[in-house]
């Protein structure tokens, strides 16, 4: 895996662990040689992992909507900086920057990410891996959600077994590193 996208907050978050998180995170990626692709922001968990990445010595790239960069919010020091004009061109060039996905603490818009980056597999646009990073549980009412949609005939296993549950940031790495290239494009119902 040479580049991974991570969809995370554009806010700290209220628990300073989240920010440890992002922090390590971005640190191990850099130091296994990967390259971060991300939202392009500098605010809150997203401008710490960039910032991470970029202190230990690795790439990163953003891929921004030109009304974020506007509103003064795009980080400035990266690697590459890619404007786009739509939150929909966003994840299109992030799909294609990266190798697989990944998913720490985040809102609304995090959530929109991953669940994006499902369905495009899903679908068989792309047969990228993707997970999340659980270290704290922050993930597991979701995860148990997903399992009630399964267990109600919403969610095949073939689908829900798509999305890799990590606990640190190596696991994620090592999982990720080992899912890439070992599915098939296709639909999955």
């Amino acid at each position: 895996m040479k580049r991974l996208a991570v969809y995370c907050g554009s806010s700290m978050g209220t628990d300073p662990a989240h920010a440890d998180l992002a922090r390590r995170l971005g640190t191990r990626m850099a130091e296994r040689g990967i390259g971060l692709v991300y939202g392009g922001g500098h605010r809150g968990l997203m401008g710490v992992i960039a910032d991470s990445v970029l202190a230990a010595g690795g790439q990163a790239f953003g891929v921004i909507p030109q009304a974020l960069v506007d509103l003064e919010v795009a980080h400035t020091g990266l690697t590459e900086l890619h404007v786009v004009t739509s939150m929909h061109q966003r994840k299109a060039l992030m799909t294609e920057l990266t190798d697989a996905f990944v998913a720490i603490p985040g809102g609304i818009g995090t959530l929109d990410e991953l669940f994006e980056a499902w369905s495009w597999n899903a679908l068989g646009y792309h047969a990228k891996p993707f997970a999340v990073l659980s270290e704290d549980g922050f993930w597991d009412s979701m995860l148990a959600f997903l399992d009630t949609a399964v267990e109600a005939g919403f969610i095949s296993p073939a689908r829900r077994s798509q999305l890799l549950v990590t606990r640190n940031p190596d696991d994620a790495i090592d999982q990720l590193s080992g899912a890439c290239g070992a599915t098939e494009r296709g639909m999955v119902w």
